[in-house]
């Protein structure tokens, strides 16, 4: 027996018990051209803003009108040492240690600079690993890392596929070609969550695959920061990145984070593109030639940061620091697990979620394959004011987010997704 039902009043009864529920009200949710509240499942695109964040920005721009250059150091948030106040519950977001992340940079751009001290291909040593479905901007950049040591994408970039007629990849499949093809692979570097998918890879498992074969292992996190826990220090993953205008609700291109585990913290044989930000913050202002890096993932800072985009992020790790990724992991797999089960009540052979039915291989997201007429079908839920995400060639990415949607947005959803495939009479029997 389901731990769902289909009808409305069950919805509602979950939203009355949802200890979270109060957190909704704190975030601005779009509206549509009538006024009313968009249904807003997009969190894995963008976050919505929090409402805190108006206050917040409006001091830090009194101090500016106020001190000028000054305000690096009398602001009532200082902005010399302003990314500091974010470390702690940045690390705690991702399972870090305070020395293993730093909020610098946006996501490419990190990835870029860890792929510079973390990717050292040799003759013998040179492919790196990513999904074939990998988000895009991942696949240009290792290409274009491998492209830069003058070796060639076409033989040494390592693509993972799913098996013939299934979505998304096994552990076991990945753990294979690691160790089959380990003596000539130098990275690895995957999505903790594919972008396209929403599959949650083993990144422990993955990680100490890696190490076996003596690889570097990498995470671009993106769709993982803020959605699932993670364990990064704990893991030995090498390095990671991630953005923070999706699941973090920090605002679009906001700053990047970033984690170097410790072990490669005094390690001044790794090369690296160097800054004044990560120079040793004891002479920093000495203003000498010679870059004596910070010991840690602060090390690896190139400018000082921008404030105006620092505040959304300290702002919204101020939220997850109060509710804790604990919490909104056990109301996130309750969202999505009710998704998953009103979708499959239609019983559709044209509907398939690609993503993982075991729930500890997701996060928020479920992406749905619609075969025929998908996007008719997308168009129609954006006339209802549905706001989700539509990718080529069949794809409607849906993320159900524990911190500003409900139960009740589920079963919106759900209810105006039968009415687009022509399931309506079916469903509102059911619901």
């Amino acid at each position: 027996m389901s731990e769902y039902r289909t009808d409305l009043n069950f919805a509602k009864e979950m939203d009355a018990a949802d200890p979270l529920a109060g957190y909704r009200a704190q975030f601005y949710i779009p509206k549509t051209k009538d006024g009313d509240e968009c249904l807003y499942l997009c969190g894995n695109s963008l976050g919505l803003q929090p409402k805190a964040l108006e206050s917040a920005m409006a001091q830090e721009l009194t101090d500016w009108k106020n001190f000028g250059v000054e305000g690096h150091w009398n602001a009532k948030t200082p902005w010399m040492p302003y990314h500091e106040f974010l470390t702690d519950k940045l690390a705690a977001l991702v399972g870090a240690k305070s020395s293993e992340v730093v909020a610098m940079n946006t996501l490419s751009v990190n990835l870029h600079l860890m792929m510079v001290s973390f990717y050292h291909p040799t003759a013998q040593r040179r492919k790196i690993v990513i999904e074939g479905n990998a988000f895009p901007s991942d696949q240009y950049a290792v290409k274009s890392q491998i492209k830069f040591h003058g070796f060639d994408p076409v033989q040494d970039l390592i693509e993972l596929w799913p098996r013939e007629g299934e979505h998304t990849l096994r552990t076991a499949d990945i753990e294979a070609l690691i160790a089959e093809q380990g003596s000539e692979i130098a990275l690895i570097m995957l999505g903790g969550v594919n972008y396209y998918t929403g599959q949650l890879f083993d990144m422990a498992a993955i990680t100490k695959a890696g190490h076996a074969q003596g690889c570097m292992v990498g995470f671009d996190l993106a769709h993982a920061a803020g959605n699932v826990p993670l364990k990064l220090h704990e893991w030995g993953v090498d390095f990671a990145c991630w953005c923070s205008y999706k699941y973090l609700n920090a605002g679009p291109g906001s700053v990047a984070g970033c984690f170097v585990h410790e072990r490669h913290a005094d390690n001044d044989d790794l090369p690296r593109f160097a800054g004044w930000w990560g120079h040793d913050k004891n002479t920093r202002f000495k203003m000498g030639p010679d870059f004596k890096a910070i010991p840690g993932a602060e090390g690896w800072q190139l400018s000082n940061p921008p404030i105006l985009s620092l505040v959304a992020v300290k702002i919204s790790l101020e939220m997850f620091d109060e509710v804790g990724m604990d919490a909104l992991r056990e109301k996130s797999l309750k969202l999505t697990g009710y998704m998953e089960f009103l979708l499959d009540s239609f019983g559709r052979d044209d509907v398939t979620i690609m993503t993982p039915k075991n729930k500890d291989e997701r996060g928020c997201q479920l992406s749905i394959a619609v075969r025929e007429n998908g996007r008719a079908v997308f168009d129609a839920l954006e006339a209802q004011g549905v706001i989700c995400d539509w990718r080529e060639p069949d794809c409607i990415r849906v993320a159900p987010v524990p911190l500003y949607n409900s139960f009740e947005d589920v079963h919106k959803f759900v209810s105006f997704f039968a009415a687009a495939i022509g399931a309506s009479n079916q469903l509102q029997e059911a619901v």
